[in-house]
């Protein structure tokens, strides 16, 4: 039974079979029910119409001899009408239901209770029903063995039965009494049992003829086709090569299995499609360089790629959280159990450790895997490792912290700086060292303001142009506080993202102070240097004053006269060398004064020549030729004429010692003292070289030449800060200076300069005022 029940289940043929037989023997059944039925209706319509029609002729037939109170011809047409065929029992009942006449004489004067069947028709209401439709005044009865229709007709009270000599009715009283007309059923149950056999057979056999025509049609045009079709799909789902389908049916079967096997034979290229694909998306799943896992909602690992498997070897079965981390139980925010409380995709960042031990951390998203009712049956969870990521920014925090301990702890001032506004982003603490000016105030100002008003606009095009600025002015947070002299080193970088200047000042106040205290100190050292040539340029004058007084005393003693040319010509001797006098005397005092540096245009030539006049009559005395090849057409260049001035001065007197020191123990010849003075241009610079024919400077030496109190003279000779000094000069000039090897030289100092850019109208507005 069981099997039989599986076998209905599972094929269509027998489900459509067994459906459309059962359909159809229902319809026949209700069909062969419906005309039975309506044929025994219809019968019974017609016996209760013919049953009505009698027992209306049997009281039409009565009605006279009631009227003449006939009672013997009332029993005896009640017995010879129920004679008839078909007629079981005629009665006549008074309105008291008091049998007054019957077919059956053993009944007559019996009452009828008011509750009867019959009666209860009428007599539901009070008062009795007088019109009662012939329906309801009929009944079927059991007569032995076979059924009867009973029907009561009344009799109503009419003006014949008005009072006369036989009885009297009451007016008022409607219904006198009852008809009671009992007709056999036997017959017509017969013939309604016949045509029910017929409509019985007729029914099985048009089922079965229908049936079974229905069935061969089934099995030839459905079951034979569809098994067919069963069969191509099998192998089209198994993917097995597809034979040719033979359905020769030109109706919607036929359609059916031509669109299927061109279907099988789409999906089977799609399929070889899709397993490509597949292979394809496999390896990308397995060769993706993240971790790709799918779990369910208990968090079991479906499925994961060979990313996952070499770094966690998980076991069949096993939990995320015991591959990941190791863990008993899931994870408290874990992004996969929000996946599946909301149908959202979630990221987050995860640590554990890899089947080596190592820590790992992951960047994990995660997104839902829906089934097709949109039901959340799985999760895929993508994890990227950035362990080496997490690792370096470890490293960068540790290396930001430091570098910010450094940056605080620098003693310098540090500035970050917006490279168009000059606005400052960011400083150390050495800013409210230094300046006297908190870091949350500094926050909100322009690193211009630190200039004096009359300098912010130059200084800023400078920072903007990232230029270093040897030597500028700037305030303090107080404002009483004399200002600051600082070195500025500017350069751009790169800070949270955006091109910034990077700004460092070193207060060089006390610098500054202590070079000028030197340079004094270099002065009066050079001053010395200069005597005995100063005494020797003013011997000259002060001869040839003593001669000319001599003279005009000699005269006068003997009181001769003096011609007046001659007299003139002496004056005029007289007046030209107290001017030179003077003009040395006045130099030496300029030279030993402390003025203020002045950045300005400059003739390097002139302050040349300048600086050689001190010394003129010394290089002569010592037998120093000088040779000279100025450039005459040298461009002006930006610098202060008297620190120049110092700085020629300091390398004639080092020529000058320089080459005593080395003729003063060797056979002097012609020429071997000699001084070489020149100027010239050379790739945008001015260049003024100096020369000597002493022992040169040795290699072992020549860069610590420029350190200050460094020296090669002897103990007493020098000081050794006459070439430190002209190099602060020079540098502060914006030039530079370094020793050259030249042949039959000795020491040659290159002094270069910047030329200023010929577009710029008023060299002198560009220099720049420092009190020393």
């Amino acid at each position: 039974m069981r099997r039989l029940f599986r076998f209905f289940r599972h094929s269509l043929f027998t489900k459509v079979v067994f459906t459309a037989g059962l359909v159809l023997l229902l319809s026949m059944a209700v069909g062969a029910f419906l005309v039975i039925r309506y044929q025994t209706n219809d019968s019974m319509e017609h016996v209760l119409d013919s049953a009505s029609r009698l027992s209306d002729t049997i009281r039409l037939g009565c009605r006279y001899a009631m009227m003449i109170n006939a009672r013997d011809d009332i029993q005896n047409i009640i017995n010879d009408t129920a004679r008839q065929t078909d007629i079981e029992h005629i009665r006549v009942l008074n309105k008291r239901g008091e049998i007054k006449f019957s077919s059956r004489t053993d009944e007559i004067d019996r009452t009828i209770p008011v509750d009867d069947e019959g009666c209860a028709v009428c007599h539901r209401t009070d008062p009795p029903l007088v019109d009662v439709d012939v329906h309801a005044r009929s009944r079927v009865v059991e007569l032995g063995g076979h059924r009867a229709l009973a029907v009561m007709t009344p009799v109503y009270n009419e003006p014949g039965c008005s009072p006369g000599p036989c009885h009297f009715h009451p007016e008022d009283k409607q219904v006198l009494g009852l008809l009671d007309v009992t007709f056999s059923l036997e017959s017509t149950d017969r013939k309604i049992a016949g045509f029910s056999q017929r409509s019985f057979l007729l029914a099985v056999t048009i089922f079965v003829l229908t049936f079974l025509a229905m069935y061969f049609f089934l099995r030839a045009f459905v079951k034979q086709p569809v098994t067919k079709l069963m069969e191509l799909t099998r192998r089209i789902a198994k993917g097995q090569e597809l034979p040719r389908l033979t359905v020769s049916q030109d109706d919607e079967v036929g359609e059916l299995a031509t669109s299927i096997d061109r279907m099988g034979r789409q999906i089977q290229a799609k399929h070889a499609e899709l397993v490509r694909q597949k292979e394809e998306y496999q390896n990308l799943f397995e060769l993706v360089p993240c971790i790709i896992t799918v779990q369910d909602r208990d968090f079991r690992l479906l499925s994961y790629n060979q990313e996952f498997a070499d770094k966690f070897a998980p076991e069949p079965g096993q939990h995320c959280f015991e591959a990941y981390k190791g863990l008993s139980a899931p994870c408290e925010d874990c992004p996969v159990a929000r996946t599946f409380a909301d149908g959202k995709s979630h990221v987050s960042e995860e640590n554990g450790y890899s089947r080596d031990g190592s820590r790992s951390h992951w960047i994990v998203t995660t997104s839902p895997i829906r089934d097709n009712d949109g039901e959340i049956v799985a999760a895929m969870e993508m994890c990227l490792d950035i362990t080496p990521r997490k690792e370096l920014a470890e490293q960068l925090e540790r290396s930001e912290e430091k570098y910010r301990a450094i940056f605080n702890t620098i003693p310098n001032p540090v500035f970050v700086l917006d490279p168009e506004t000059l606005e400052i982003l960011d400083c150390n603490e050495a800013v409210h060292a230094v300046y006297g000016i908190a870091r949350e105030k500094a926050l909100a100002m322009s690193f211009a303001d630190l200039f004096l008003e009359e300098d912010r606009e130059m200084y800023a095009e400078k920072i903007r142009a990232a230029q270093v600025i040897p030597q500028a002015r700037q305030r303090v947070g107080d404002p009483d506080a004399l200002p600051l002299y600082v070195f500025i080193r500017v350069s751009p970088s790169d800070y949270l993202g955006r091109r910034v200047l990077l700004v460092t000042t070193s207060d060089i106040t006390k610098r500054l102070e202590t070079e000028q205290q030197l340079i004094q100190a270099s002065k009066m050292a050079t001053l010395g240097e200069m005597a005995t040539g100063v005494a020797h340029e003013l011997n000259q004058p002060l001869s040839v004053i003593k001669t000319a007084s001599s003279f005009f005393m000699n005269k006068i003693r003997k009181q001769e006269p003096i011609r007046e040319d001659i007299l003139f010509t002496m004056a005029e001797e007289i007046n030209s060398h107290v001017d030179r006098a003077a003009k040395i005397i006045n130099h030496m005092r300029e030279f030993g004064r402390k003025p203020e540096m002045t950045l300005e245009p400059v003739d390097v030539n002139r302050v040349l020549r300048r600086a050689f006049e001190i010394f003129s009559q010394q290089l002569k005395l010592r037998e120093i030729e000088v040779d000279w090849d100025l450039d005459e057409n040298l461009p002006l260049i930006q610098g202060d004429s008297g620190r120049l001035e110092q700085v020629f001065i300091n390398l004639l007197i080092n020529a000058r010692d320089a080459i005593e020191e080395k003729w003063d123990k060797l056979e002097r010849v012609k020429g071997s003292k000699r001084i070489a003075l020149s100027s010239r241009t050379e790739r945008g610079r001015a260049v003024v070289e100096v020369a000597d024919t002493g022992p040169g400077i040795p290699k072992a030496i020549a860069e610590r030449i420029f350190e200050p109190f460094f020296t090669t003279k002897k103990v007493g000779k020098g000081t050794g800060l006459g070439l430190s000094i002209s190099y602060g000069i020079l540098k502060d000039c914006g030039g530079d200076i370094r020793v050259a090897a030249r042949k039959d030289w000795g020491a040659v100092f290159l002094l270069s300069f910047p030329l200023p850019d010929p577009q710029e109208p008023d060299l002198g507005q560009a220099g720049s005022t420092v009190n020393e």
